[in-house]
């Protein structure tokens, strides 16, 4: 690859891998590591080493790859939708994109290894499925034209993802292998699957869009976008107990029910006023305050 690719990929980094993706992976990886060793039984041990290090690494530039996935299998649709993405206007090639997710599938599989064979396996599967959701846009229609079968089809890679960090967390010895460690990922399934409604939801008809709100309609859209957060909240207290801790534990175990009031508040702002567009901000704030709360938690218990 030579300069002036480098330069085209840092741009593309840049404008499409935005500092909220980074944010994101940062609370995932910490807010999983840290449930999940509440839950299993193993709190007490539980603090970022250099192998959530790796992991936090890995998780970033798999983002980053599946971000890169998504700029070609979309290119249809961004040329009518979104004429400025990099790939529409040439500021990109296929070719450069398709280099670069070469070398992070290497260098992910590479620094999953210095975990665990486990790692190193469920990262493959990963980045491997990014590939199939890609073959399967470009193969069957329903895929790329209903909103509710691409759902079904594309949402377990981020499933794929959440295992890798509890796998890769349980083989370093940071997270026991229960049940309720892998039941985790029901917390940060609706707290994902909260945003990615959110957004895709709408008081306008635009039936040449993905919108979740062309199918179920806007309140319909809007009221599925605060169910997930609610069950996120509800799979939160379910596993870590927070009636069986006590001191600041119990406290910061109960903050996750008070924090569903935020995506409440969006959707009455959504209902009640004239504004076409779901608010971002509250499902932004909940994810946020939802895996910070998790942290503390996971570190106070």
């Amino acid at each position: 690859m030579n300069g002036s690719s480098v330069g085209r990929i840092v741009d593309f980094v840049r404008v499409m891998y935005r500092p909220h993706y980074a944010l994101y992976g940062l609370l995932w990886v910490l807010a999983l590591e840290g449930t999940a060793a509440l839950v299993s039984g193993a709190p007490g041990r539980w603090h970022p080493t250099w192998e959530t290090a790796v992991r936090l690494l890995v998780v970033l530039v798999v983002l980053l790859y599946l971000r890169m996935v998504d700029e070609q299998k979309d290119l249809e649709y961004d040329r009518i939708n979104n004429p400025d993405r990099p790939l529409v206007t040439g500021a990109i090639s296929a070719t450069e994109l398709r280099v670069s997710m070469a070398l992070i599938g290497i260098v992910s599989v590479a620094a999953s290894l210095t975990l665990s064979i486990a790692s190193a396996v469920t990262i493959t599967a990963a980045l491997a499925y990014g590939l199939f959701l890609w073959a399967a846009e470009e193969t069957v229609p329903a895929v790329r034209r209903n909103i509710m079968v691409n759902l079904v089809i594309t949402y377990p890679v981020q499933l794929l993802v959440t295992a890798y960090v509890v796998v890769s967390a349980i083989d370093t010895g940071q997270v026991e292998q229960y049940w309720q460690a892998y039941a985790t990922a029901i917390i940060f399934a609706g707290a994902f699957l909260q945003f990615e409604f959110a957004r895709k939801t709408t008081k306008v008809v635009a039936p040449e869009q993905l919108l979740y709100s062309n199918t179920l309609g806007a309140t319909g859209s809007a009221v599925t976008t605060v169910l997930f957060a609610a069950a996120a909240v509800a799979a939160d207290l379910l596993l870590a107990q927070p009636w069986q801790l006590g001191g600041a534990a119990a406290v910061i175990g109960w903050i996750p029910l008070v924090l569903i009031v935020i995506p409440l508040v969006g959707l009455r702002e959504f209902l009640r006023t004239p504004r076409e567009t779901f608010p971002l901000g509250p499902p932004v704030v909940f994810i946020i305050a939802l895996y910070a709360t998790l942290i503390a938690q996971a570190a106070t218990a």
